[in-house]
């Protein structure tokens, strides 16, 4: 079956399911009641690259397709678009922001190329002018997503650190400045002084070429892991050992790999 008829067919099943023989369920949905199953889909894609697992990538990609394409239907029944416009706008786009492939324009270097995207971006009509770098970064992204996106923003619009050693020597500084935060037992400072540390990190990853959120995945990863293996040695609940002992187990099982 080729791409454009698979397509097609998945845009029929939609209309079928929010037609009026169709499922009860699909049918009451609305742009609001999908959004935390775009988020828990997108989440799934990111675990299935993670694994590096093909088959599972492909299948998690077209959970996310049908959420998307059930987010046109519900537009194109309100009149608002449907997913030929959704395809077209974004194909045209594609083809604006790359003037250095589609068009006679100099070839640039990979680095330039975000730098572009975002001028081409402030250039395109029916959008508010910016008043700043940061503007358009989605509120409603996860902390640490909209932390990455801030730093790489500022760091286009030339405010970075020079190299690593001045990006670490920062987490250095938020890290002193948690620890007097900690001592002085002031809750609300110190929040505020663990944010700034976290905000140090996203830094530090970006100025080493590194993605903040795959590097808290992979440890996330790696501590669910070990914390099954550190479950499954010992003959007694977690609670019952004392401190010392249990860091002491959790150190060998972590030395382990």
């Amino acid at each position: 079956m080729s791409t454009e008829s698979s397509f097609g067919r998945l845009v029929e099943i939609l209309a079928v399911l929010r037609g009026e023989r169709g499922c009860p369920w699909d049918r009451k949905q609305d742009h609001h009641s999908l959004k935390h199953f775009l988020m828990e889909e997108a989440c799934e894609v990111l675990e299935a690259i993670d694994e590096e697992d093909p088959e599972h990538l492909c299948e998690e990609l077209g959970d996310l397709l049908m959420l998307l394409l059930f987010h046109a239907r519900i537009a194109q029944e309100s009149g608002h678009f449907d997913i030929d416009d959704v395809c077209r706008g974004i194909a045209e786009k594609m083809v604006r922001r790359h003037p250095h492939v589609f068009a006679s324009t100099p070839e640039i270097q990979a680095e330039e190329v975000a730098r572009q995207w975002e001028r081409i971006k402030l250039e395109e009509k029916n959008r508010p002018a910016r008043t700043s770098a940061l503007d358009g970064i989605p509120r409603g992204l996860p902390a640490l997503a909209r932390a990455r996106k801030t730093v790489q923003r500022a760091a286009q619009a030339g405010f970075a650190w020079p190299d690593a050693d001045s990006a670490l020597a920062k987490v250095r500084e938020e890290l002193g400045e948690f620890e007097e935060a900690l001592e002085s037992g002031q809750e609300g400072r110190t929040e505020q002084e663990l944010g700034d540390l976290l905000f140090a990190a996203v830094g530090l990853a970006r100025t080493l070429g590194m993605d903040a959120e795959s590097a808290l995945r992979g440890a996330t990863a790696r501590f669910t892991e070990r914390f099954r293996r550190l479950e499954g040695s010992l003959d007694s609940e977690l609670s019952d050992l004392p401190p010392d002992e249990l860091i002491r187990i959790w150190r060998e099982v972590a030395n382990e790999g």
